[in-house]
């Protein structure tokens, strides 16, 4: 009546391990935070030295911040399952990765070359290499006197960098220093893979700052330098195309260093920002855009701005965005936008015919990012007042106003920024008008994004200065929309609100907006 039970081997765990072992830790966490609060002694001045020298490595830490949304956080290690499906390429690398381990000159030469002819761009084959040591082994050939070890180490380094996993990996196994030492070496094939093995690795702060640590800065802006000394700018065509690889890996480099403030200071301490600019000048794109990637990261900063306006480099930043390469045009475009902060060079874009290009790229909406970077320079010349006449010229009002629906917030941002600048003329605030900007525009009102809403208050209060856009303005509720926008937490905003109400009120017939003025 009964099914008779058997035995099995299939035993399932009672206990989330996984749970368990999180409570341990966090219980361990507490008691011994316990003890530190509890213990509370005096403390003595070679303590209180100790605790200085703290808040100074902490504050060295600080300066490494990310200027842009890059891969700071480093992700979780992850190791393949002892059950997962594996493919056939995991387990033929594993056995040439133990080829390498046993140290023979021939199959250590052979195994490198194998394992490169796999596609090392597939996670499976980048795992496989890590997951059975040959990362350490890898490394440690790069430490060795054997140029062929040296080639075919980094350029699997090279390859499977890519992986966030692998970087953090090659971090810990401490390859940094060891590829910084090879920039000095004298062949140049080893230097590009060196270079160019960093700047996949230093894409998170721990590891740009070991590059600087040793020495690496001073030594990639000194690389630099191989393409100068190889022929005049005038003959930049003639340059050695070896050297000009080496420059574009340094440049590489130099990019995905430059994301934190301390190596930026130790770029410009090393005279990085001339040694660019000359590189600015030749035509090879390829170079160009790691070059101009370098410098748009720098520019971020006002006095590497001042250096950047020393060395005329604005010029061929406007050259540059001219060219068919998409990236490059980006580039240039965001350099513009961070240089654009200073009034002079908002001179020297339009004198430089900067303008017209950048309104010719409002058109090309497919590639986001480099809308983005094209609206943020627009955003930024159109401060000058003469630019935004300008820019009217170029028919690039009616084209932003095609752009304020269907967009990104990052590109929606500079568009309305734009345009707020822009609207601060009269002929451009009836374009406007005239084109259908008011509603999208009070449409944006109802957002959260903070420095949007700052952007659309102002050009908002920038078109309620015209009676006619004020109706209109009125009619679609967007008084009512900038009053809410005083409650916003956010102090900007609601200055920005404020200050668009002023001209809504001026310009308001209808006794309802009393209590507004009054509550100004």
């Amino acid at each position: 009546m009964t099914k008779r039970l058997e035995p099995t081997l299939n035993w399932k765990a009672t206990v989330d391990f996984k749970k368990h072992k999180s409570l341990l830790r966090d219980t361990q966490e507490k008691k011994h935070r316990g003890r530190l609060e509890r213990s509370g002694p005096p403390v003595s001045p070679g303590r209180a030295q100790l605790v200085r020298k703290s808040a100074e490595k902490i504050e060295e830490i600080l300066s490494d911040s990310s200027s842009e949304n890059e891969e700071d956080e480093e992700p979780p290690d992850r190791r393949q399952e002892a059950n997962a499906d594996l493919s056939s390429e995991y387990w033929q690398i594993q056995k040439l990765v133990k080829h390498l381990k046993e140290g023979k000159e021939i199959a250590t030469v052979i195994a490198l070359r194998s394992i490169k002819d796999f596609n090392l761009a597939q996670e499976t084959c980048q795992l496989a290499i890590r997951d059975v040591g040959g990362l350490k082994v890898l490394i440690n050939l790069l430490d060795t006197d054997e140029f062929r070890y040296k080639i075919g180490s980094l350029e699997i380094l090279k390859e499977i960098s890519h992986n966030p996993q692998i970087r953090r990996n090659i971090v810990d196994l401490g390859g940094l220093p060891i590829m910084v030492n090879i920039l000095d070496s004298p062949r140049k094939r080893l230097k590009c893979l060196a270079a160019e093995t960093i700047a996949n690795v230093a894409k998170f702060r721990r590891a740009r700052r070991a590059v600087r640590h040793h020495g690496g800065i001073t030594k990639l802006v000194a690389l630099l330098d191989c393409v100068q000394s190889s022929a005049e700018p005038a003959q930049s065509s003639l340059y050695n195309a070896r050297d000009v690889e080496v420059a574009r890996c340094v440049a590489l480099a130099l990019w995905s260093c430059s994301k934190s403030y301390a190596n930026k200071e130790a770029i410009h301490k090393a005279g990085g920002i001339p040694l660019l600019a000359h590189l600015l000048k030749t035509s090879h794109e390829n170079m160009l855009i790691p070059v101009v990637g370098t410098l748009q990261e720098c520019a971020s900063e006002e006095k590497y701005r001042a250096a950047i306006k020393a060395e005329r480099i604005i010029e061929n930043l406007v050259k540059n965005l001219n060219s068919e390469n998409e990236q490059l045009q980006e580039q240039c475009a965001m350099a513009i936008y961070q240089c654009a902060e200073d009034k002079e060079t908002r001179d020297l874009v339009r004198l430089h015919g900067g303008l017209k290009p950048l309104a010719r790229l409002l058109n090309n909406t497919d590639n986001k990012e480099r809308l983005a970077a094209v609206t943020g320079a627009i955003w930024k010349c159109s401060i000058s007042k003469e630019n935004a006449t300008k820019f009217r010229e170029y028919k690039a009002i009616e084209t932003l106003v095609g752009l304020l629906t269907d967009q990104p917030e990052e590109v929606l941002v500079n568009v309305v920024g734009a345009l707020g600048e822009c609207c601060q003329e009269y002929e451009n605030r009836v374009l406007v008008r005239k084109c259908g900007g008011l509603q999208p525009l009070v449409n944006l009102l109802v957002g959260i994004n903070q420095t949007l809403l700052v952007n659309v208050t102002k050009a908002v209060g920038a078109c309620a200065v015209e009676p006619e856009s004020m109706i209109i303005i009125d009619r679609l509720d967007g008084v009512r929309l900038l009053w809410s926008l005083l409650k916003n937490p956010h102090p900007d905003v609601k200055a920005s609100a404020a200050w668009a109400l002023c001209p809504c009120i001026q310009n308001a017939k209808n006794v309802k907006y009393e209590p507004v003025l009054c509550h100004i």
